[in-house]
């Protein structure tokens, strides 16, 4: 029997499981993400090299079209990328129905993206068990706006721009494979009637918050301007905002800045 067992486990029938536990429900970047870890023993004792955390999320990257007759042709493609990894320094057996926790902080890269729109974050935990199956365990996560991005949202808000649409794009120049990208439509204030939309790239580094503009005044523009800037590196505009300064004087920052750009 505890051979039949232990083949049963091999293929996941009767195996160890793994749930993650988050200490926190919202999250801010550059914060620490504290979780418990509940390892579950099955039928059978198994043996786990190894505990793994990948902090993960979607972007999408355009790449050639297979299907069009043109070489020139592209077609966007979802890519996971992952924000940082955590594990355990050291192996263990879980016995048979056993009950095993452990505690982890992984840090959230000051570039995590916030999760409005389409942008989603997520947490996967593995158990590493050699020769058999990996049990896993994935949690959503709740990024929001540190408050510099916030007192930047907040300006643009009172200004009367609305966020339409937020995406995670592929860009070159960044330590991580992709931008943030945000896209504002006015619909009372100082811009209405003047622009059709605003986008917005935001990168954030130790100095402070940087951020990308662009701004389409046409009635018939195009979406995704940014990505067709920041691919061949054309786009010029940008703010830098100190990371002393504080979030209202941060959005002020933003909307003087647009004023004398456009």
């Amino acid at each position: 029997m505890s051979l039949f067992r232990k083949s049963l486990a091999s293929l996941g029938i009767g195996a160890a499981k793994v749930d993650t536990i988050l200490q926190r429900d919202v999250l801010i970047p550059g914060e620490a993400l504290p979780v418990s870890i509940h390892v579950q023993g099955g039928k059978t004792a198994q043996a786990v090299s190894n505990i793994h955390l990948f902090l993960c999320c979607r972007y999408e990257d355009e790449v050639a079209s297979s299907r069009g007759e043109s070489q020139h042709r592209t077609e966007k493609v979802s890519q996971i990328c992952t924000l940082a990894t955590w594990s355990l320094p050291e192996a263990f057996t879980i016995e048979a129905d056993e009950e095993r926790y452990f505690d982890a902080e992984l840090a959230l890269p000051l570039n995590t993206p916030i999760t409005i729109g389409d942008a989603k974050v997520w947490l996967e935990t593995h158990l590493d068990i050699p020769l058999a199956f990996d049990p896993k365990d994935k949690d959503m996560l709740t990024v929001r706006p540190d408050p510099l991005m916030d007192g930047v949202f907040t300006a643009l808000e009172h200004a009367g721009l609305r966020i339409r649409q937020v995406e995670c794009e592929a860009a070159d120049g960044f330590a991580l494979p992709f931008v943030q990208e945000f896209e504002f439509v006015p619909v009372s204030g100082p811009y209405h009637g003047r622009w059709r939309e605003l986008e917005v790239v935001a990168y954030r580094d130790s100095d402070g918050l940087k951020l990308w503009f662009e701004v389409d005044r046409r009635l018939n523009g195009l979406s995704g301007m940014l990505s067709g800037f920041l691919g061949r590196g054309e786009l010029k505009r940008h703010c830098h905002i100190l990371a002393s300064t504080c979030p209202q004087q941060a959005g002020d920052e933003v909307l003087d800045y647009l004023d004398r750009m456009t």
